[in-house]
């Protein structure tokens, strides 16, 4: 390894700087303004002096939003080199976002760096809780070779440095900060024992460094600069021992890429040198929820408007992405913040999705408008074609007669009727005196009562309104009625009734092929058409023709894969206590496990040719709190009815299951298991761009036990059982046998100072009370496939991308009588394990991403309206170039993440 020439230390001043955690984002940026003042003045005063800013732009931003008269000096000391920025936008966590969202996070960072004057080219990482698998595939296609972290890393790195190697094959240089992100703190505080705590130091690290520049971190959490630090170094630096200042960023230019270092292959969740506090992933679900939700909705936003809007909605997708970002800092979506922080990430979550669905719904009602108002549109936000299930509110004039669907082909749709909507919408008295007013001050124009007005009846002291979605009367004339009901009340004074009715109107759920990122319009009338097979419940049994799932007395679920394996037991819930805190699960010195029901009530809800569902209702028993002095769980016991709906859909090889409760306890974790057949030696799970396989145990070695428990981003996998998940979810193969998965996990503080489980505390013991979640709704669905082989013959992928994609449907706003157009088809992606994770439009054609989640190598095709496909690299420069006239085929290597950019015909 070569790297700098003297055997002193490199200082990189810095700070950590957690955007929201025990304090919320406003008040910590009060203080990073205080900070950021000082880092200015000292680096205009000494043009040695160098500041690295934690890798993150948003802290600039964040400073500048509050002194934006400071930007040209900002401006001068990065060009100075003096102030290292960015490249992330956010320090996220990296397994509680999609890798979409990691992607997006890096372009945002180095973007906003480089309108300042540019971006370290450093992948800083410092404290995310672990690191996933593809991290160093995504740094290589965005230009970065150097990466820089402190967790996770395994015991067998033994240098300061080493190669992290993606599944791809892709690699960066990592720069191991085994000592943390505030390495030299200590060595630099007793400004008279500096000498000797260097040398010192230096004799320690011996062997890590071997004769490299040693590292010294000079900063943590919230810090700012040491004002003396200027002093210190011209005091204290020598011959014998050379100490001088550097960005990150200049301290690993002096190293040759990779050299001869140790290969580091996947994901890094080891506990052996740094805590990785994995109890993160389950708590406060809330917030993973939203994250997910948020990203889909997002996604589902800028793939409609790039097939269907030649509008420009960036500036609104661009603002979801921010909030989106913002949210994912490691200290916010983990949720191990402030009551009061963890309400701020939720609202801007929600936030994000708002905007987002804001523009999904322009998109798709613009696309109404061109559809008669006699027919609905469905909508597939894939790239594949495929059935989707949708519901909707539909006329049934005819009382008795069925509801039935139609294609504009004139094939027969499955429709299943799931429920009525109110006919009589208002139903009073009032006296002749204030009828007018009244009546004019509830109808807008046409509306009333959320319909439009499909006619009235005015008679002595009678008024009765007809009111419809899409009436059949081209206009009400609201002048002529005010005329007509004021000379009524005039001839006839004293008390009316008042009447308002609507058509009457089913819920249906009608099951529509819709093409690949597609839609297809569809007619729903009342007429007799050939029947269609159902999807059954009898006696405890569903059926799709496909697979059968059995409702046993306990209340667990026994699944019949398409391919003949079994799994038995499904969806028995284990409740036990929890000592821990926010960042580790703690099991009580003396737990009481409850898995059996007092009380199992099971009832069939639908049959039919789109689904059936039962619901399984279980009563238990939860001890009511903890004992932490006894370490024990309270005698005193809550009676909870939990609901679990068991849905099987049509054509669908895996059964839904839905659980949901009202929580009344604290300090419990609440696990769903799915038995094994057999005992197994590992599981897998998919996320952020890989499907990354585990043994039964994790690395010790540190302060923290090493606690099997791992995430999953859209789908988890032991033995011939794989788990659907719609957002980041813990899981556990306990004892090899059972796959549990955590549905709640309540505590009351950020950090314990004592732990069962940790040598150390991981912040504040600071109390959360919202954080033992008690009277929320808990609200959870899986989807279970049986499959020998597990998620390798279970087109996994395929249908985890499915379980996580609803269509979308809208009645058509345009004129009645105008013909039904036929389906039309977008973007079409072939090929198997290959997903797409983004498609956008872009100033110049519609980008394309997708990754390969398989470890051969496989063929793709995309179909679509273009005619040049570039192949480039996450910050928009051009690899490659070939012409395509409609069709574009091409190779991705295993687990390959390639984004292309489709440029319209010549």
């Amino acid at each position: 390894m070569s790297g700098p020439v003297e055997t002193g230390i490199v200082l990189v001043p810095h700070t950590h700087w957690d955007r929201e955690w025990y304090e919320p984002f406003q008040v910590f940026r009060f203080k990073l303004v205080q900070m950021f003042d000082v880092v200015l003045a000292m680096a205009e005063a000494d043009p040695r002096f160098r500041f690295t800013l934690d890798g993150q732009t948003a802290a600039i931003e964040d400073y500048l939003e509050i002194r934006p008269e400071n930007e040209e000096r900002v401006r001068a000391v990065v060009a100075s080199g003096q102030l290292a920025l960015g490249p992330w936008q956010i320090l996220l966590d990296e397994f509680l976002c999609s890798g979409e969202t990691i992607i997006r996070n890096l372009q945002m960072g180095m973007s906003g760096a480089r309108r300042l004057g540019g971006y370290m080219n450093v992948g800083y990482l410092p404290d995310m809780f672990g690191h996933v698998a593809q991290m160093p595939q995504i740094l290589s296609r965005a230009g970065i070779r150097d990466a820089c972290l402190w967790r996770g890393v395994p015991s067998r790195v033994t240098g300061h440095a080493f190669r992290w190697e993606a599944p791809d094959g892709s690699a960066v240089r990592v720069e191991y900060l085994f000592d943390g992100y505030g390495s030299a703190l200590d060595l630099l505080a007793i400004p008279e024992n500096i000498p000797h705590a260097l040398r010192k130091y230096r004799q320690e690290t011996a062997e890590r460094y071997r004769g490299d520049a040693i590292l010294g971190m000079v900063g943590t959490d919230h810090m700012p600069p040491d004002a003396g630090l200027m002093g210190k170094v011209d005091s204290y630096h020598s011959a014998d021992f050379p100490i001088r200042l550097a960005t990150l960023e200049e301290y690993v230019a002096g190293f040759s890429q990779q050299g001869d270092l140790p290969t580091i292959p996947g994901e890094l969740r080891s506990h052996a040198r740094g805590n990785i506090l994995p109890g993160v992933f389950s708590i406060r679900r809330n917030l993973k929820s939203a994250m997910a939700a948020a990203e889909r909705t997002a996604l589902e936003a800028e793939r409609l408007a790039a097939t269907y809007s030649d509008s420009d909605f960036e500036p609104f997708v661009s603002m979801a992405w921010r909030r989106i970002i913002e949210s994912t800092a490691h200290d916010s979506v983990v949720g191990s913040g402030t009551d009061e922080t963890v309400d701020q990430v939720e609202a801007r979550l929600h936030e994000a999705a708002q905007i987002a669905r804001a523009v999904r719904n322009e998109v798709v009602l613009g696309v109404a408008a061109g559809i008669s108002s006699r027919a609905y549109v469905a909508f597939n936000t894939l790239p594949a074609g495929r059935n989707v299930a949708v519901e909707l509110e539909v006329p049934a004039p005819v009382a008795g007669a069925p509801i039935t669907a139609q294609a504009v082909d004139g094939s027969v749709l499955a429709v299943q009727e799931i429920g009525q909507a109110p006919t009589l919408l208002g139903d009073e008295s009032m006296d002749a005196s204030v009828l007018v007013d009244r009546m004019m001050n509830r109808i807008h124009g046409r509306e009333l009562f959320g319909q439009l007005v499909e006619g009235y009846r005015v008679e002595p002291y009678s008024l009765e309104f007809e009111v419809a979605q899409v009436p059949s009367t081209p206009v009400f004339d609201v002048v002529a009625f005010k005329a007509e009901l004021a000379a009524a009340v005039e001839s006839h004074p004293g008390e009316w009734k008042v009447r308002i009715t609507a058509e009457p109107r089913r819920r249906v759920l009608v099951d529509v092929p819709v093409p690949p990122m597609g839609m297809a319009p569809f007619t729903v009338s009342q007429q007799a058409l050939p029947a269609i097979e159902h999807v059954t419940c009898q006696e405890g049994l569903l059926s799709n023709g496909l697979i059968t799932a059995r409702i046993a007395a306990d209340g667990t679920v026994s699944l019949a894969g398409q391919d003949g394996t079994v799994l038995t037991g499904i969806g028995k819930l284990v409740d036990g206590g929890d000592c821990g805190d926010s960042y580790n699960y703690g099991p009580p010195a003396v737990d009481g496990l409850v898995s059996e029901p007092r009380q199992v009530d099971v009832e069939v809800l639908e049959t039919g040719p789109v689904r059936a569902v039962a619901r399984v209702t279980r009563t238990y028993l939860w001890p009511r709190s903890l004992d932490r002095a006894l370490g024990a769980r309270s005698e005193e016991v809550a009676e909870v009815p939990v609901h679990t709906y068991v849905e099987l859909r049509r054509g669908e090889p895996f059964i839904r299951l839905r659980v949901q409760f009202i929580n009344p306890a604290a300090d419990h974790r609440l696990r769903l298991h799915v038995p094994l057949p057999q005992p197994v030696a590992g599981s897998a799970s998919e996320g952020q761009f890989a499907i990354t396989e585990r043994t039964l145990t994790a690395e010790g070695g540190g302060g923290e036990f090493p606690l099997p428990t791992f995430p999953a981003y859209t789908f988890a996998s032991a033995g011939p059982a794989t788990v659907l998940v719609h957002d980041a979810t813990e899981y556990e193969v306990v004892e090899g046998r059972e796959l549990a998965l955590t549905l709640l996990r309540s505590v009351g503080s950020i950090s314990v100072n004592v732990h069962p489980l940790r040598d150390e505390p991981a912040a504040s013991e600071i109390p959360i009370p919202g954080a033992q979640e008690i009277g929320t709704e808990v609200d959870v669905e899986f989807g279970v496939i049986a499959s020998s082989n597990g998620y390798r013959n279970a087109s996994a992928v395929e249908l985890s991308d499915h379980f996580n994609a609803p269509g979308l449907v809208v009645r058509g706003s345009g004129p009645g009588g105008e013909a039904v157009p036929g389906p039309v088809e977008g973007l079409r992606l072939r090929g198997s394990n290959v997903r797409l994770s983004s498609l956008r439009k872009t100033g110049v054609g519609t980008e394309v991403r997708v990754v390969l989640l398989a470890g051969e190598s496989t063929g793709a095709v995309l179909t679509g309206a273009f005619g040049q496909v570039d192949t480039v690299d996450l910050t928009g420069g051009q690899l490659a170039s070939e012409e395509a006239d409609g069709e574009f085929k091409f190779m991705l290597e295993p687990w390959e993440i390639r984004t292309l950019l489709l440029r319209p015909r010549a």
